[in-house]
């Protein structure tokens, strides 16, 4: 996932990070926070330290895939997961964006250039994209915790913006499924390390750093997103994720799921 060397000592990116990006947990969008959210923030601080005082792993923006034993079992899966995408693609104007679905992302997108199709959802109703999906579906069932996973589509020239994640109790993982070359003019940001996606490789990161992520590339580049909990020691790890599963029952996820089954509804008769 390193940047290839650049072949006259300058950068071959069509996008790079602004000086003086975020490189912590900070909260960088929106107005300045009122007495509230800043008092919400300062809970979620406290939280975040805890959590990552009991993590199996340091704390830190980008992990490497060996210390998760999973990945090479997953990867394995990639041609099959490809065959299975090249096929939904033909249907890909049709999909979702991803603020049609989660409202959380409306600060990021609010355009037709990031794809989804969901494959795990908390509470999402995802039964019938899944049964499209049988190799990647078995490919999921390799991954403990997995929270939400769907094929994250980013149309050419497409940029999302610096922001953090909502909760450092759940890490990111994705799989290069469909790359478009040269692989390195799409990249993302993860705190101060910048990453670049492969077909078949894996990477993992923590998304509650300030991270972004472009795509220079004249095709769309395609990531199996997964959203999984983060390992803690026990007794924490399994109460951790009942904490998550519990999740699904939040105002913005009861949202997600009402969306995401009214698209499917809408696509469902335009394919018969």
């Amino acid at each position: 996932m390193n940047s290839p060397p650049p072949l006259d000592g300058s950068s071959l990116l069509p996008y790079a990070p602004k000086p003086g990006f975020e490189t912590g947990r900070a909260h960088r969008l929106g107005p300045q926070p009122g007495v509230i959210k800043r008092a919400a923030i300062a809970a979620q601080t406290a939280l975040e330290s805890a959590i990552a005082r009991v993590s199996r792993l340091h704390d830190q923006p980008v992990y490497a895939v060996e210390d998760f034993p999973w990945v090479t079992a997953v990867e394995a899966y990639w041609p099959a997961i490809r065959a299975e995408l090249d096929s939904i693609l033909l249907e890909r104007m049709q999909l979702p964006s991803f603020h049609e679905i989660l409202d959380e992302v409306r600060t990021i997108t609010q355009d037709d250039q990031w794809k989804t199709f969901w494959l795990v959802g908390a509470g999402i109703d995802t039964r019938a994209n899944a049964a499209r999906c049988p190799q990647t579906m078995a490919a999921l069932q390799r991954i403990p915790g997995v929270i939400n996973a769907f094929f994250s589509m980013l149309a050419p020239g497409k940029i999302v913006p610096a922001h953090r994640g909502a909760y450092n109790g759940i890490l990111r993982y994705h799989l290069g499924v469909r790359v478009p070359q040269p692989h390195w003019l799409a990249g993302i940001r993860v705190a101060d390390r910048i990453c670049h996606w492969q077909d078949g490789a894996s990477l993992i990161f923590d998304d509650s750093f300030n991270h972004e992520a472009w795509n220079g590339t004249d095709d769309w580049r395609v990531v199996l997103f997964v959203d999984f909990a983060r390992p803690l020691k026990p007794p924490f790890d399994g109460l951790h994720r009942a904490l998550l599963r519990a999740g699904a029952l939040l105002p913005l996820m009861r949202r997600a799921r009402q969306r995401h089954r009214q698209w499917q509804q809408r696509f469902e008769r335009t394919r018969h």
